[in-house]
């Protein structure tokens, strides 16, 4: 499939799990890949290796986007090496659970400073780049934001906010031809599902219990998802929300 033939698009925290599989289904759908990674080098360049085996075209760039100076840097490296930008995909972000009586200031900080401080800072500057015929702004978000979890209150918040931005964006930026959505997935088998425990858990076994499609996702079946949002088959589709998680509900 070339649905992305011509667009250049930066995927953040793309050096594993979910932002690795969407920098490698864009690229095989034609794109030019940013693959953003903050600490795993390693990984990111896997990636990137990955996609040229496969004839695809993809650069590998360190940022931290929770930090505003590296996140200048990440478009400017993006500027230099493409010239443009047509879609952004707000994917890094991490995860802690813990229960009312342990969370601190630095638990609150460290979530919202990255899902959703650093999120907005990175679309503020990733619109720069966007030309006058628009494009689409990509938002990972979890079914924990319109069914949050217990233990997880703050990244639970998190999430739900980063749904609300989703949809202020599309109204905001919907003149100048930039579309907004967000993806909700459930449990995807990642690796950090796996280091965290939850791969082989009890906590799995319920989620797969519950679910209609009777699994948890694989990071391609968010991926695919993030190609038609990103592709102009979905040019009439902003301010959405679109939960993946194989039928689960609370």
């Amino acid at each position: 499939m070339s649905t992305l033939n011509g667009k250049v698009a930066v995927v953040t925290g793309a050096s594993k799990g979910i932002g690795a599989s969407i920098a490698e289904h864009f690229a095989a759908s034609g794109a030019k890949v940013v693959v953003n990674y903050s600490s795993s080098k390693e990984g990111a360049d896997r990636v990137v290796a990955n996609i040229k085996a496969k004839g695809g075209d993809a650069i590998a760039i360190q940022a931290n986007v929770a930090k505003q100076a590296e996140i200048e840097k990440l478009f400017a490296e993006t500027k230099k090496a493409y010239g443009k930008l047509d879609i952004l995909v707000n994917n890094a972000g991490i995860y802690e659970f813990s229960p009312l009586e342990e969370i601190t200031a630095e638990h609150f900080h460290k979530q919202f400073d990255l899902n959703v401080l650093g999120l907005l800072l990175t679309t503020k500057e990733a619109v720069k780049l966007i030309g006058p015929e628009g494009g689409s702004i990509i938002n990972i978000s979890s079914i924990v934001g319109p069914m949050p979890m217990q233990t997880a209150a703050v990244y639970s918040a998190t999430k739900a906010a980063v749904d609300a931005i989703t949809v202020a964006l599309s109204k905001e930026l919907g003149a100048r031809k930039i579309r907004v959505n967000s993806l909700n997935p459930g449990m995807v088998e990642t690796e950090g599902v796996h280091a965290a425990g939850f791969a082989e858990s009890d906590f799995r076994k319920q989620i797969e219990a519950t679910t209609p499609l009777g699994r948890i996702a694989q990071p391609g079946d968010i991926a695919t998802a993030a190609v038609f949002f990103a592709s102009d088959d979905a040019g009439w589709v902003t301010g959405q929300t679109l939960i993946l998680a194989g039928g689960q509900r609370q």
